[in-house]
């Protein structure tokens, strides 16, 4: 009797442990235990091979890549929400499905976003590094190490899905105002529910604003969406806080902003080149003026867990001639 083969999938960066074992023990499964990123003609070479692919926000899946000869790629089970390092339409036009892990990251972005939006205006870095890098503490002085309070602050979310939404109720908890700018409205009920305020023109937002947080996806709309013009209506004392992608705001700009003194400061866990981070602002944050992480908004145990299980129910349902759960379509970007 034949034993059926099974379907050879190849995943391009470390995932949790759990993940990985579960892989190994329904497909046939490559796997990247160096965690080193793959050069294209790596990728090339999996899109090449493999029935399934599993990449990451770390690899720019583009046409050419998938432009192999006798590819036999039938699913990119994408490990990721954001999808903007993928070329969704090349790939529909090759008869390729993508799906991706949504809804499992918004309660940890939202934290992380919440403790930024804590930590520019209270100054906490930069405290805690008198701390920690040894320089001279003389201890409590009433006038010493002043930030703001956020409460009673206007909070202007850029993008109100589910992750702006989740950090909403967050911000209305600690006594901030909501305001977001949005494609459209939010419903009226959760729209009643924030106390949010909807702005149509995000130029009049931003010029308001005493804190705005970036929660929009990147796609070739949002590109510089806080671009050079826009950057310069927002208030000298306001912050800037982006969780989202790195490429919706003009770094350049909103960098020299900062050292001009025309923004107040910023923080920042992605950033339009990286993992490249520039160095003025490497530079604002050792003064002070900016905090800077290393893109770990969604970085908790329990979000890649569930990650990788939507991975795999994705990729089953799929081979099971099924339409998987989290398909992404054209249409939808």
């Amino acid at each position: 009797m034949s034993v059926k083969k099974k379907p050879l999938v190849v995943v391009t960066r470390k995932l949790p442990d759990s993940t990985e074992t579960r892989m190994r023990e329904l497909f046939d499964t490559r796997l990247n235990l160096e965690d080193k990123p793959l050069a294209p003609h790596q990728l090339a070479e999996a899109v090449r091979i493999a029935d399934v692919l599993v990449p990451t926000v770390t690899d720019e899946i583009t046409a050419e890549i998938l432009n192999q000869p006798e590819s036999k790629l039938r699913l990119i089970a994408h490990f990721g929400n954001g999808v903007d390092n993928l070329d969704v339409a090349a790939a529909a036009a090759r008869g390729i499905t993508v799906t991706n892990t949504p809804k499992v990251l918004t309660e940890d972005t939202a934290d992380m976003t919440m403790a930024l939006i804590l930590a520019v205006p209270r100054r906490l870095i930069e405290g805690a590094s008198i701390l920690t890098e040894g320089k001279d503490w003389s201890g409590w002085s009433p006038t010493w190490m002043l930030g703001h309070r956020v409460g009673g602050k206007r909070l202007g979310i850029v993008g109100m899905g589910r992750i702006g939404q989740a950090l909403a109720r967050r911000a209305q908890a600690f006594g901030m105002q909501i305001h977001y700018h949005n494609r459209r409205p939010v419903a009226a009920q959760i729209e009643a529910e924030l106390n949010a305020t909807y702005w149509d023109s995000l130029d009049q937002m931003l010029a308001r604003m005493d804190i705005i947080s970036i929660n929009c996806p990147h796609t070739p709309a949002t590109f510089h969406l806080l671009s050079a013009r826009r950057l310069k209506l927002i208030r000298k004392d306001a912050y800037v806080v982006n969780t989202a992608r790195g490429e919706v705001i003009d770094e350049t700009t909103l960098t020299k902003l900062i050292e001009d003194g025309e923004i107040a400061g910023a923080a920042l866990d992605v950033f339009e080149h990286e993992p490249a981070v520039n160095p003025k602002l490497l530079r604002l944050a050792k003064a002070g003026k900016v905090v800077l992480l290393p893109h770990m908004g969604s970085a908790t145990i329990e979000g890649r867990v569930d990650m990788g299980e939507k991975v795999i129910i994705n990729i089953r349902t799929f081979l099971d001639g099924h339409k998987p759960p989290d398909r992404v379509l054209p249409s939808m970007l």
